[in-house]
């Protein structure tokens, strides 16, 4: 069984997330460029055995695409150029970053820590994640 990897993809960042081994915890990874984000993911899935790779999808709260969907497509095609035999997935991202921000909050930390937008991403990746694996099962 190999991991689950998941990309909150934002036009200057993009916070990622990845499961175990077994696909049981979802935890936060990184955050990067997204400028970078080809290139890391062409090292990590070297490294490591990723099975598949979960996108947000950001949706308007009526259901439609939301203004940066078609950033996210330009991305998505650069994925499935890159790696055309890993599996994909799209997860509606809706309310993941305040889902992020206010999971900060819960936590404990301070104004000065909540204003870090790449900790924000990679929380929001691992929530999107976190939901996938909570709906498959």
């Amino acid at each position: 069984m190999g991991r689950i990897l998941s990309i909150d993809y934002g036009q200057k960042r993009t916070g990622i997330a990845v499961t175990d081994d077994f696909q049981i915890i979802a935890s936060g990874l990184t955050t990067i460029p997204s400028t970078e984000l080809i290139s890391f993911l062409r090292t990590y899935f070297s490294k490591e055995n990723v099975e598949t790779v979960i996108i947000g999808e950001p949706k308007q709260m009526n259901g439609l695409p939301s203004e940066s969907s078609e950033i996210i497509e330009k991305f998505i095609q650069q994925f499935q150029n890159e790696f055309p035999t890993m599996k994909m997935e799209r997860v509606d991202e809706r309310f993941t970053s305040k889902m992020a921000f206010q999971t900060m909050i819960d936590s404990g930390l301070k104004k000065k820590q909540r204003q870090n937008k790449g900790l924000i991403d990679e929380i929001a990746a691992t929530i999107l994640l976190q939901d996938y694996l909570n709906y498959k099962k």
